[in-house]
C-alpha cells in the first residue's frame, strides 16, 4: 500500500473545533528532502512513500473555531504547481474549497497565523490577478524576526513570493510574541530553527490540549530520527534542538499533535516506545 496525502479532517479539543484544510500535495526524493537519511534507512518507512519511492507530503492549513472566532493557521501552496527534476513535484489549489467544506467563508476569518512564511505556507495570502488579500478582514500574524528575515532575504530558498505575499502584506502584518494569547484557548509558542520566527499554536479547552507544530516535523520518521533535517531549515542545529525538546514534552502525553505535512492523516499522538518513540494516528 502506497502513501497518499491526508484528507480533510476535524477534531474536537474540548469546546474548540480544529479542522485540517488540505491544499494539495508534494512528492519528494526522500534522500534529498532528508539528506541525513539513506535508501537503507527508508526501508523501515516504506509506508510513507508513493509507488515510485518518493516521500509523500501533504500541503494545507488549519481552521480553529472557538466561540465566535475563526482563525486560519497557514495558507498552503496556493493555486500553483511546480516540478524540480529528481527532487520534487507539487501542486496546490484546494484550500479555499476545503474552507468552504468546513462551512466558513474567507470573509469570516478574523485572524491568519503563519507558523512561518515559506512559500508552501503562505500561498493563499492573496488571490486573483490583482493580488488582493484572500482574508481581507483578518489580522495577519508572524513570529518575531520572521517578517524581517524574508524582507531582507527575498531570494532565499523557499522564500515567499514578493509580489503576491510580501508586498500585499506590508502594513498589514503584525508580529506576535512567544506565549501571546490570540483567542481564549489559543496561544502561540516560539519554535525557531526551521525559520527565525517559526511558531507553533497551542490549543487548550478544559483538560484537552492540541498543538499545531508547523514545520517542527515534516515526516513521521523524524519522531524516531529527529536528526533528519530538511534543506529548508535556516538553522538546522536549532531546528533539531527545538524538535528534540518538543518531542520530549509530547511523548506519552494526551496532547493531540497536528502535523500538516504528514501523509495519510495529520492528527496523532507521540507515544512511548520500546527504546524509541512512535506515532499513533487520531
Amino acid at each position: 500500500m502506497t502513501a497518499e496525502s491526508a484528507p480533510q479532517d476535524s477534531i474536537a479539543v474540548g469546546d474548540i473545533r480544529l479542522t485540517f484544510l488540505p491544499d494539495g500535495e508534494a512528492h519528494f526524493s526522500p534522500t534529498l528532502i532528508f539528506p541525513a537519511s539513506n535508501e537503507a534507512a527508508w526501508q523501515a518507512y516504506r509506508g510513507l512513500l508513493d509507488n515510485e519511492g518518493r516521500y509523500v507530503t501533504t500541503l494545507g492549513g488549519f481552521l480553529i473555531e472557538t466561540g465566535t472566532r475563526k482563525i486560519v493557521v497557514d495558507l498552503g501552496l496556493g493555486d500553483v504547481s511546480l516540478a524540480i527534476p529528481e527532487f520534487v513535484w507539487a501542486r496546490g489549489g484546494c484550500l479555499l474549497e476545503s474552507l468552504e467544506q468546513a462551512g466558513v467563508s474567507p470573509q469570516e476569518v478574523d485572524t491568519v497565523i503563519y507558523t512561518h512564511m515559506h512559500s508552501d505556507h503562505a500561498g493563499w495570502t492573496t488571490s486573483g490577478e490583482e493580488c488582493a488579500l484572500t482574508f481581507a478582514n483578518a489580522r495577519h500574524l508572524v513570529g518575531r524576526g520572521e517578517w524581517e528575515f524574508w524582507r531582507d532575504n527575498p531570494d532565499a530558498a523557499f522564500a515567499p513570493d514578493a509580489e503576491s505575499v510580501l508586498s500585499p502584506l506590508a502594513g498589514r502584518i503584525d508580529t506576535a510574541s512567544d506565549g501571546q494569547v490570540i483567542a481564549p484557548g489559543v496561544n502561540l509558542r516560539a519554535t525557531p530553527g526551521h525559520t527565525p520566527g517559526h511558531q507553533s499554536v497551542i490549543i487548550s479547552s478544559g483538560s484537552a490540549r492540541a498543538v499545531i507544530l508547523g514545520d517542527v516535523l515534516h515526516c513521521p520518521a523524524q519522531i524516531v530520527e529527529p536528526e533528519w533535517s530538511v534543506p529548508g531549515d535556516v538553522d538546522p542545529d536549532l531546528a533539531h534542538r527545538t524538535r528534540d525538546r518538543l518531542l520530549a514534552e509530547l511523548e506519552g502525553s494526551e496532547t493531540i499533535v497536528g502535523c500538516g505535512h504528514f501523509p495519510g492523516a495529520v492528527f496523532g499522538r507521540v507515544l512511548h516506545g520500546v527504546g524509541k518513540r512512535s506515532w499513533q494516528l487520531g
